[in-house]
């Protein structure tokens, strides 16, 4: 199980708008750390950007949606928060996963998925 993902933003500001309109469909909120960053989660916080030099070149966060609505809603709000859109919201048709991708504003790349299976 992981407990927590931290990533470096180059401007906290924007990141955090990106998440809270990336987050908010699928059903997360907004934390705040006491160290100067910012927490999103949905009990308790788990993703957590803080600003420095960022480093998008890690590999990929991959959010779980409660349906195919929610994915397209936060894939949405990933790109009308500032993000591009990597892979627009496609697949499942009763049978496979429903995914989008999202690079939030410094290049890392978020995923959104449902399983219809």
């Amino acid at each position: 199980m992981i407990h927590h993902v931290l990533l470096r933003v180059s401007d906290l500001e924007r990141s955090a708008a990106f998440y809270d309109a990336l987050l908010a469909p699928l059903g997360w909120r907004r934390h705040l750390d006491p160290n100067g960053g910012v927490g999103w989660g949905i009990a308790k916080p788990c993703l957590f950007i803080t600003e420095g030099e960022a480093a998008p070149n890690f590999g990929m966060v991959s959010f779980s949606a409660p349906g195919l609505a929610a994915v397209k809603a936060a894939w949405e709000g990933g790109v009308n928060g500032g993000g591009q859109s990597i892979t627009p919201p496609a697949g499942g048709g009763g049978k496979g996963p429903y995914s989008a991708a999202v690079a939030d504003p410094d290049g890392h790349q978020i995923e959104l998925l449902v399983s219809t299976d």
